[in-house]
C-alpha cells in the first residue's frame, strides 16, 4: 500500500498553488471576476471607482464638433450669398475695361452725325459687351456693339423695324433732350457709387423726354436705376434692385 501512496503524493498540488492556476486559466478565456487568495494580484486587476466630473470632461458629447474640424463658413460669413441677377453682375462688371462712355464714343464714330439713344452692358461673362443705339437726325436708330474689354466698335446695324412715325417721335425726343447722357449719369453716381451698366432715353407720363441709368454698386452688387429729367436733371424716381 505505500508503494501506491508514494505517486499519488507527488502529483499533489498545494491548495493556494491549485488556485492560482485555476485563476490563470480563467484570466487566459477572460472570465477572471474575482478570485480570492492574493491580497496584492486584486489590487493590481481592480481599477478605482470611476469619477463621474472627470469621466464627463473626458468624453464630450457625440453632438459636440470636434475642434479639429471646424464647420465651413455660412454663405451669409462669406458675402456670398447672392441671388443669380447679383452673381451675374459680379461675375460681368469686374471684367469690364472700357466704360459705358468710351464704348459710347467707339458707337458715335461709327455713324457719324448720329445722337446716343441707349448703351446696356451685356454678356456673356467671358466676353462683356456694350450694345448701343445711336440715332441719325432724322431718327433713324443704328445698333452698335462694342467690346468692353477692347473698345473696338463692330459694323453698325441699321434698324429695320422702325415706320416713320418712330423715326419723327425719336427725333423729336432727342430734340428736346437739353440734358446730355453723361450729365445724366453723373447725376445718377452722385447719388450711388458704383458702376453705370445702363442708360436709355425714354418719355415720361407726361411726353417729357428722360434718361434712365442703372448703377451698380460693386459693394453688395445690387443695382440701382434712376429716372431723370432729360431737360433739367432733376431726379424722378429712384429705384434700387437687390434682385
Amino acid at each position: 500500500m505505500k508503494s501506491n501512496d508514494a505517486p499519488v503524493r507527488r502529483w499533489r498540488l498545494p491548495a493556494a498553488r491549485a488556485l492560482g492556476v485555476v485563476c490563470a486559466v480563467a484570466a487566459a478565456g477572460g472570465l477572471l471576476t474575482g478570485c480570492g487568495g492574493d491580497d496584492k494580484a486584486d489590487t493590481a486587476v481592480k481599477s478605482p471607482p470611476a469619477d463621474p466630473l472627470r469621466a464627463a470632461a473626458a468624453s464630450p458629447s457625440p453632438t459636440s464638433p470636434s475642434p479639429a474640424s471646424p464647420s465651413p463658413a455660412s454663405p451669409t460669413a462669406s458675402g456670398e450669398n447672392l441671388t443669380e441677377d447679383q452673381a451675374e453682375r459680379k461675375a460681368i462688371v469686374p471684367q469690364v475695361k472700357v466704360g459705358y462712355d468710351k464704348a459710347l464714343d467707339a458707337a458715335l464714330k461709327a455713324v457719324p452725325g448720329a445722337k446716343p439713344v441707349s448703351i446696356e452692358l451685356k454678356g456673356p461673362r467671358n466676353h462683356p459687351t456694350w450694345k448701343a443705339e445711336v440715332a441719325s437726325a432724322d431718327g433713324t436708330g443704328h445698333t452698335v456693339r462694342v467690346d468692353a474689354v477692347t473698345g473696338k466698335a463692330g459694323q453698325a446695324r441699321t434698324n429695320t423695324d422702325q415706320d416713320s412715325g418712330d423715326k419723327r417721335e425719336l427725333a423729336d425726343r432727342l430734340k428736346k433732350a437739353t440734358v446730355t447722357v453723361r450729365q445724366a449719369a453723373t447725376a445718377a453716381t452722385d447719388r450711388t457709387k458704383g458702376t453705370v451698366t445702363s442708360v436709355e432715353l425714354g418719355d415720361t407720363d407726361r411726353g417729357a423726354p428722360k434718361w434712365s441709368v442703372d448703377v451698380v454698386n460693386t459693394s453688395d452688387w445690387n443695382k440701382t436705376t434712376y429716372d431723370i429729367d432729360a431737360t433739367d436733371r432733376t431726379i424722378l424716381r429712384e429705384h434700387v434692385d437687390r434682385d
